[in-house]
C-alpha cells in the first residue's frame, strides 16, 4: 500500500499563488509517476499534471503556463505550483500516483479562489 499526503490547499484571491506539496510513503522504491488531478463542485476529476520518474510532463493545456509541476527534493514527492489563479481553479486537488501497477489517491486538499 501506498499512502500519498497532500498539503498546501486553502484560500487566495484571484491572481494569487499557491504551492501544493505531495509526499509519497514509499521513499526508496521510485514510483512510475506522480501527478495532480483537480475536481470541481459538479464536475469530472480532470488532470493537471503529471510527471514521470524519468521527469517526463504532461501539463494540460488549459492551465498551461500557470500551474508548473516538478519533483520535490525527497524521493517520490511533486511539487504544483498554482500562479495567476482564477476562480474557475477551485476545486479538491488530489495526488495520483501509479505504483508497482497500482494507482493511489490522495484524500485532496481544497483549493478556494475568491473574486
Amino acid at each position: 500500500q501506498l499512502q500519498l499526503v497532500e498539503s498546501g490547499g486553502g484560500l487566495v484571491q484571484a491572481g494569487g499563488s499557491l504551492r501544493l506539496t505531495c509526499a509519497a510513503s514509499e521513499r526508496v522504491v521510485p514510483v512510475t509517476h506522480m501527478a495532480w488531478y483537480r475536481q470541481a463542485a459538479g464536475k469530472q476529476r480532470e488532470l493537471v499534471a503529471l510527471v514521470t520518474s524519468d521527469g517526463d510532463i504532461t501539463n494540460t493545456d488549459s492551465m498551461k503556463g500557470r500551474f508548473t509541476i516538478t519533483r520535490g527534493n525527497v524521493k517520490n514527492t511533486v511539487l504544483l505550483y498554482m500562479n495567476n489563479l482564477k476562480p474557475e481553479d477551485t476545486a479538491v486537488y488530489y495526488c495520483n500516483a501509479l505504483y508497482n501497477g497500482m494507482e493511489y489517491w490522495g484524500k485532496g486538499t481544497l483549493v478556494t479562489v475568491s473574486s
